[in-house]
């Protein structure tokens, strides 16, 4: 299928790494001009230049989101040689904390990063969206803002913000041409996941190797259909098919891509 995705500008926040990395390519290699955004200037360029080696347009934008100037400045660079038609809102924060551990100020530090500053790039780049009758926001949430655990409610809860403002963002859209969406990805393997497992796999029974480990792992933390954890491509994927105009007709929508992590029909 043929996305229709050239001419069109995409910026993708936290994309020098992990899901942000994979949904950069793969719109660049459907024929957008990406804009690729993080907070480490050389791993952020390397994508960048990786992407234009393999024939795609792509250039770095480094930049705190987390801070009303840092976000100002990264909406200016984006749009420096174009508008956006496409914003990825993908940058988050969390860490692995308890009730207990996750203090006031955690809380606030990880609301600021994870629904705030997908708001200051909303607020940036989508008046000129609507202006020009057509756009793309994609909210990437997760399965933890409708089924959280005991552990990590700091960052539980600003999933579920990020759910909820997307569907707030696409009733304001009405009519303009302009849509909101969100992708909410199960357990994905990314480089940080792995590391992660390898780490606390051996203590928690799962045995001593990748191999022993990874299936183990999933029947703990992720049971799902698929008895595997995801693929950062495989949420690209969604995200892709939602910024294309064949999803002019998805609005406010949530598309699971979790393996059937999440026990509901709705």
């Amino acid at each position: 299928m043929d996305l229709e995705l050239a001419g069109r500008r995409a910026l993708v926040t936290g994309s020098s790494a992990g899901l942000g990395e994979a949904t950069v390519r793969l719109l660049a290699a459907e024929g957008a001009a990406v804009v690729v955004h993080g907070r480490d200037r050389e791993r952020t360029e390397t994508v960048a230049r990786r992407i234009r080696e393999a024939g795609g347009t792509a250039h770095a934008v480094v930049g705190d989101l987390a801070d009303d100037d840092g976000a100002a400045e990264v909406a200016r660079a984006a749009t420096a040689d174009g508008p956006v038609d496409i914003l990825v809102n993908n940058a988050g924060f969390y860490r692995h904390l308890s009730w207990t551990e996750a203090t006031p100020e955690e809380w606030r530090r990880t609301y600021d990063v994870n629904v705030v500053s997908g708001v200051r790039m909303i607020r940036h780049l989508v008046p000129a969206m609507r202006e020009r009758g057509w756009g793309r926001v994609v909210t990437i949430g997760g399965g933890l803002a409708s089924q959280p655990t005991d552990t990590l409610p700091q960052y539980s809860a600003t999933l579920a913000a990020r759910h909820n403002l997307a569907v707030s963002l696409a009733r304001e859209l009405k009519g303009t041409g302009v849509t909101s969406n969100t992708v909410s990805p199960g357990a994905i393997l990314v480089d940080a996941t792995r590391d992660l497992l390898t780490g606390i796999g051996p203590g928690h029974g799962w045995g001593e190797t990748w191999e022993e480990i990874r299936p183990n792992a999933v029947r703990a933390i992720a049971p799902n259909d698929q008895e595997r954890f995801g693929e950062p491509g495989e949420i690209a994927a969604a995200v892709a098919y939602l910024c294309s105009p064949q999803a002019q007709y998805v609005s406010g929508a949530t598309i699971r891509v979790d393996g059937g992590l999440i026990r509901s029909a709705f």
